[in-house]
């Protein structure tokens, strides 16, 4: 088997992990920011003469980090197709070289 067939699923591979870092570096609220998100949540509710929650403040972070696992999710399942995909066509192509 030539070397651009083991190329190919190994770029497959890398395209897939720089996909799933991709996912969750954009995922919408980092932790480090939810210090900055819980002020701006509870300035919030002040300008608008509404009482802040814990439990208010943890749905909204429970709904985002539900958010960002599926788009995390969705990435994971994708790079499992390709990655799968691309260590087929390489068994493949060996079982024609060697057959």
């Amino acid at each position: 088997m030539n070397n651009s067939e083991y190329n190919k699923a190994e770029n497959a591979v890398n395209n897939v992990e720089n996909s799933l870092q991709n996912a969750t570096d954009k995922a919408k609220w980092k932790i480090n920011e939810l210090a900055d998100k819980a002020k701006d949540y509870i300035n919030e509710k002040r300008d608008n003469d509404q009482e802040a929650s814990q439990e208010d403040w943890l749905d909204r972070v429970k709904a985002n980090v539900s958010d960002a696992w599926e788009d995390i999710k969705d990435k994971a399942d994708e790079a499992w197709e390709k990655t799968k995909d691309a260590a087929e066509d390489v068994k493949a192509e060996w079982n024609k070289k060697t057959n």
